[in-house]
């Protein structure tokens, strides 16, 4: 007897359909087909245990089961659900009517039990599109795949509450979430705040101008000035999430299994800070069955490397396209997929081997140990860095002061309204959205620039030996800067604000 359950396969941040032919007839032997990989092949043990302890039992037939498209590699446990539910419904030991209409997904325990996947929410949306009228799957993922509206979603616990569902009529109880209430009751819970630091206003509002332009930024300084501690906080000063960020953010993080049981959608922008042993596969994704590296589960988020230039220096490289394209693409012999990543990159790092800047009595590093250690960065990545900040510790009056910093929320305000003049000005240009993400034809009409800033531009870059490279980045701070006094045009402060932010293009810097 020939039955088809569907399940789903994760291709990217996406799903597609797979459907799961099962033919049971006289015979001995169990075929599975279809390019699956070794976990598919090793449910056949864990269906036939699970069905026995659970009062049913496994087939003693010929039993084919084709995973159609046989062409499509698949993976994963998360088939055993779907191929014990086609094997009950071909063998005659359940009613298996209706069945074709939900997309089954779970991975299955010894006694019956079903356990949690990865990939629930682009699986959900994919059932939706193909035209299920539900899906049936663990019951620590329901919350995550009932955002997606307009399909049923059922939550089981045991194999047996599945076939009681299509054998006698049992009912299930669909799993319900308030999108809305969900999205915006935690879109402010940060465990981080700008209350906490004590002085610095001068790296405060630095990363301030990062984040409302959209701007990379690196932050130099010796061990314990807070160099970490101001990184963790970026994203309570970014904009709040959009409901259409936060879903293509949970399917990233869904897809390479980040997201906590029950859980539902992420509101706050994610925060990735890789150590720097890190592979470049680890950090762009790939791998033998592609999954998402940091940069990706960094998507419209913050991607914090600590101490620069001890990652490797391929690795490093790696970065250069992602941070142009804002998005990554992984190709392999027998597919490509593309994996987004537009994050705001935040990095950190020592003036010197020793950890000190060159005037400070504890620096032990010689000039040629510092210039082989600044050389660890290679000029196009630096080149795709708006602000370079030095950080210096901070004096003891400040630390003991009893008065909090400014928090976080009304950093934010600021951030916000700058964004929104952004938005208004970059409409209709579907790969600007920010300042930071300026090309020529940009810069020339909304960076123009009066003979006093022209005069402080050439000044400073014959006085600091600022490169040419540091040109664009200058106007591009500088516009931000603008925004956030909500001015029309360029002045000559806003570009002398800019000019002090591009410390390591002064020749000789930290000589």
């Amino acid at each position: 007897m020939l039955s088809k359950v569907y399940g789903s396969a994760i291709y990217g941040v996406s799903a597609k359909t797979i459907t799961i032919e099962v033919n049971v007839e006289r015979g001995v032997g169990y075929n599975l087909v279809g390019l699956p990989d070794n976990a598919i092949k090793e449910s056949n043990f864990r269906i036939r245990t699970a069905l026995a302890n659970c009062g049913y039992h496994f087939p003693g037939k010929k039993i084919t089961i084709n995973m159609a498209p046989a062409d499509l590699h698949k993976e994963g446990s998360a088939y055993d659900l779907t191929i014990a539910m086609g094997i009950m419904a071909s063998s005659g030991q359940m009613n298996s009517d209706g069945i074709e209409d939900y997309l089954i997904m779970g991975e299955l325990s010894l006694d019956g039990e079903i356990r949690p996947i990865k990939g629930v929410l682009p699986i959900a949306v994919q059932a939706r599109d193909g035209g299920f009228k539900g899906i049936i799957l663990p019951e620590q993922n329901a919350k995550e795949a009932a955002v997606v509206t307009g399909i049923e979603v059922f939550g089981v616990k045991n194999i047996k509450e599945v076939i009681d569902f299509f054998h006698k009529g049992t009912e299930l109880i669909a799993t319900k979430v308030d999108i809305q209430k969900e999205f915006y009751e935690h879109l402010n819970s940060f465990p981080f705040d700008f209350a906490d630091v004590k002085g610095q206003e001068n790296v405060k509002r630095a990363l301030e101008i990062a984040a409302a332009g959209g701007h990379n930024i690196i932050l130099i300084g010796p061990p314990g000035s807070g160099k970490t501690m101001l990184a963790k906080r970026i994203p309570s000063i970014l904009p709040p999430l959009t409901l259409d960020e936060a879903v293509e953010t949970t399917k990233i993080h869904s897809v390479a299994g980040k997201l906590g049981e029950h859980s539902s959608l992420m509101t706050v922008r994610p925060y990735c800070s890789p150590h720097h042993t890190v592979s470049d596969v680890g950090l762009v994704g790939g791998g033998s069955y592609p999954q998402p590296g940091e940069i990706s589960l960094a998507h419209n988020g913050v991607l914090f490397l600590d101490e620069l230039p001890e990652f490797k220096r391929t690795v490093l490289e790696v970065l250069r396209q992602p941070l142009e394209d804002r998005e990554i693409t992984i190709s392999r012999a027998k597919f490509t997929v593309t994996y987004p990543s537009s994050f705001m990159l935040v990095a950190s790092m020592n003036p010197s081997p020793s950890g000190y800047f060159p005037d400070d009595p504890n620096n032990t590093s010689t000039l040629l140990e510092m210039q082989r250690y600044m050389n660890k960065i290679s000029g196009p990545l630096m080149d795709r860095i708006d602000l370079h900040i030095e950080v210096s510790p901070v004096p003891f009056e400040n630390l003991s002061a009893e008065r909090d910093g400014e928090k976080s929320i009304e950093i934010r305000k600021r951030v916000e309204k700058a964004r929104e003049i952004q938005t208004k000005r970059y409409h209709g240009l579907p790969k600007i959205h920010y300042n930071a993400q300026m090309g020529p034809t940009q810069l020339d009409e909304y960076c123009v620039t009066d003979e006093a800033s022209n005069k402080l531009i050439k000044s400073a870059m014959d006085k600091l030996n600022l490169s040419a490279r540091a040109y664009d980045r200058i106007l591009r701070v500088a516009r931000t800067i603008a925004d956030l006094e909500e001015s029309e045009g360029l002045k000559s402060h806003h570009i002398g604000e800019a000019i002090q932010y591009r410390s390591l293009d002064r020749e000789g810097w930290g000589i």
